[in-house]
């Protein structure tokens, strides 16, 4: 990156707004989020977060994209990846001291390891979506993952239909639980390999960063519990869930995880949730 472009990058984080929706954009990279979104996750007036949006597109940071009628802004990895190599390499002189406690932070190294995987999703409510991954992974996994859920702001009690959905499928209900998500978070928890979001709110939820630097992916869909009609029409949103999760962690457990590079499987977690979502929207 050129010393000229890295200094308007820099000179346009420099504001808390700016860098406040670049931060959120990031969690729901490489997925793009409605301005509308955008403003009621931070709180913004609307007028407000469009000079937010212009000034972070024309330092290349974030790009719009229509899709049909709505405008979707996405944070420009290629931008952000420049950016960060230019700071570390550029500026830091990739000093060792200043590199390594990035690389010695993660639990493994290149390419990943085949057994043994520590997998994290998180729902606002962890009442049926977690949930629901929790136990496919559990189950679709093999003993090869350890699936644990939680939520941002978690119910007391799981989703009764989201219960019967499980029974039915044949899934153990044993252990499963709504949980906060700050009890993976307390010193001395579970190193996490990979933390997914499987809603919006919960991706644009503030979030120190995970110890290890686990892989992230965001897997969005939309809240069964908020289904309206008789007690069949909600029972048939939450199979209807059940099963886009079902297509997304099948897709994820058949990784070849011991031939594939972090950055590699990062693309691939991306693309499941791309995939999964065009599917489901066809």
């Amino acid at each position: 990156m050129e010393k000229s472009d890295a200094s308007a990058a820099f000179a346009t984080l420099g504001h808390p707004g700016r860098l406040a929706v670049f931060r959120l954009l990031m969690r729901f990279a490489p997925r793009g989020v409605r301005p509308t979104e955008i403003a009621t996750a931070l709180g913004l007036k609307q007028n407000t977060l469009s000079h937010h949006l212009a000034d972070l597109a024309a330092s290349g940071l974030v790009r719009a994209e229509r899709q049909g009628r709505s405008l979707f802004y996405t944070a420009d990895l290629d931008t952000t990846e420049g950016l960060i190599g230019y700071l570390a390499l550029d500026v830091g002189r990739a000093r060792p001291d200043l590199l390594a406690p990035l690389i010695s932070a993660r639990k493994e190294t290149d390419p990943m390891r085949d057994t043994d995987f520590d997998v994290l999703f998180i729902c606002s409510g962890n009442s049926a979506r977690s949930i629901f991954a929790e136990a496919l992974l559990r189950d679709l996994g093999r003993g090869k993952f350890q699936a644990f859920s939680a939520g941002t702001r978690p119910n007391t009690d799981m989703n009764p239909f989201a219960l019967e959905v499980l029974r039915r499928n044949g899934h153990d209900l044993t252990g499963l639980r709504s949980k906060h998500v700050s009890e993976f978070q307390k010193p001395g928890a579970i190193v996490m390999d990979f933390v997914f979001t499987v809603c919006d709110t919960a991706a644009a939820e503030e979030c120190p960063p995970w110890p290890g630097q686990p892989i992230t992916g965001h897997w969005g869909l939309p809240d069964p519990v908020k289904a309206t009609g008789t007690d069949a029409e909600k029972a048939l949103v939450f199979a209807q869930t059940y099963a886009a999760l079902r297509r997304r962690i099948a897709a994820f457990v058949a990784l070849p995880f011991d031939s594939l590079s972090r950055m590699s499987l990062q693309a691939r977690v991306d693309a499941i949730g791309a995939d999964a979502t065009s599917q489901e929207k066809a």
